[in-house]
């Protein structure tokens, strides 16, 4: 080597390595871009779902309100098919089935081509979802362990609604980070998962294996063609409707009939789905996979039509007044659903965070501060969608217990709100400035101006 060629540039040290990493980095430019149209999205659904709320509530405690429980209990469908549900069992098993297809494609999508596929960058939210879900889990179990009755629904606080989150965002007008809104996003993707697997496998009963056999065909049908066709979906968005959606429907109903719940066929129909581009197409480089394509087709019916409306039959409680009120925070059940969230969320998720970053020697980006972390983890305390779905099928629907939980899970979603914009509002400023650095980095590495518009 010549003596005045200067000596070779150590590497530096990648933000994805394991040990000694940077947590809560940015992620690529493509993911920024897409977690961020999601999130646009989710604010609207939000917005739908906190207004469906509200007019369920003061109409289900208006001088009007057994028209409203008249309009929940009636009753539609074919019932030598077991399919005469009441609107409100609809909404659950029906409606709230489009949402968690919607589950399915983000989990795939996030797994086999996003950041996720990296441990590196999956580590810290994973567990960090499993720690939200643990803490909340054993406070609701230690406050009902005196009542068997109500031990049961120890699942209950253990979801984040990312819609009614989101929703809070926008509200507050938070300039949250974009490392930080994609954790979030991504931390509830993983509760959804664990939120299906309690499903599938804690409340279902009195399995039929006839049906659900029965169901493995359509379901294979429906992933060969998926599979085959991906570019004829792709490009006619008319032929998923008309070949598809039959065979998921009745995949669907097959799954209801098995005593699975519903729900759960849902995930299955979007995991079905492709992700990668095919080779036909011009390859996994040239464009959006078929699982990307549908996530944008269907995910303004699930956040702006299918969750708004289970919201609406699920969310109307008959409160009784102040008297009623007191009578249903005593229950242990909404008692333990509001430390749960309200506590065991912050505290699993910025717990297990923490002693993460302490055991790897991983550092924060310094785009924000540990506060952010703890504001981000209040607001996975808002359990609104699925610990509706999972108050139901563990107390019965309108039942008393189901009545107290859902006034727990509302009252714990309202604290956690309240809490959350209470530490972010504080920290706007210091977003601001984090944006403006971001802006500059981007400007500095040629990344697009659309990248901070975007993310």
């Amino acid at each position: 080597m010549d003596s005045t060629t200067p000596p070779p540039t150590p590497p530096t040290p990648s933000r994805n390595t394991f040990f000694g990493s940077t947590v809560f980095s940015r992620g690529s430019y493509a993911e920024a871009l897409r977690i961020g149209e999601i999130l646009r999205k989710e604010t609207v659904g939000g917005a739908l779902l906190v207004a469906a709320a509200v007019i369920a509530l003061i109409w289900a405690n208006s001088p009007a309100s057994d028209s409203y429980f008249a309009l929940r209990d009636f009753k539609v469908g074919y019932e030598p098919w077991h399919l005469e549900l009441s609107l409100g069992a609809w909404a659950a098993d029906g409606l709230l089935a489009i949402f968690f297809f919607l589950v399915g494609l983000e989990l795939k999508r996030e797994f086999v081509a996003g950041d996720l596929r990296q441990i590196s960058k999956s580590i810290v939210p994973v567990a960090a979802a499993v720690g939200g879900v643990v803490v909340p889990a054993v406070i609701y179990a230690v406050v009902n362990l005196a009542s068997p009755e109500t031990l049961r629904g120890w699942a209950i606080p253990t979801a984040t609604d990312i819609a009614f989150a989101v929703a809070v965002l926008a509200i507050i007008g938070s300039h949250l980070p974009s490392a930080l809104r994609i954790f979030l996003l991504t931390l509830a993707v993983v509760d959804d998962l664990i939120a299906i697997s309690i499903i599938a496998f804690f409340y279902s009963s009195d399995i039929q294996a006839a049906p659900l056999l029965l169901a493995l065909i359509p379901l294979a049908l429906y992933a060969f063609l998926a599979q085959k066709y991906r570019r004829f979906f792709g490009r006619h968005a008319a032929a998923a409707w008309l070949i598809l959606l039959p065979l998921g429907a009745l995949t669907w109903a097959l799954v209801h009939a098995s005593g699975i719940h519903a729900t759960v066929a849902g995930v299955l129909l979007g995991f079905a789905i492709p992700v990668i581009r095919s080779q036909a197409s011009g390859g996994p480089e040239a464009g959006p996979g078929l699982a990307e394509i549908f996530e944008h087709r269907f995910r303004p019916i699930s956040a702006g039509v299918a969750v708004p409306i289970f919201a609406f039959f699920s969310a109307g409680v008959a409160v009784g007044g102040w008297e009623g009120l007191g009578s249903a925070l005593s229950d242990p059940a909404a008692l333990g659903i509001i430390l749960g969230l309200v506590l065991g969320k912050p505290i699993g998720i910025l717990g297990t965070t923490w002693v993460l970053t302490k055991a790897t020697r991983a550092s924060l980006d310094s785009s924000f501060k540990w506060i952010d972390v703890f504001g981000v983890a209040l607001l996975a305390g808002i359990g609104f969608t699925v610990s509706l779905l999972v108050a139901e099928l563990s107390f019965g629907h309108g039942s008393l217990h189901d009545d107290h939980a859902k006034v727990g899970i509302l009252a714990a979603s309202l604290i956690a709100a309240l809490l959350a914009t209470a530490v972010l509002r504080t920290r706007n400023r210091q977003y601001r400035i984090a944006e403006e650095l971001e802006q500059v980095d981007s400007d500095r590495d040629g990344v697009p101006d659309v990248y901070q518009e975007r993310a």
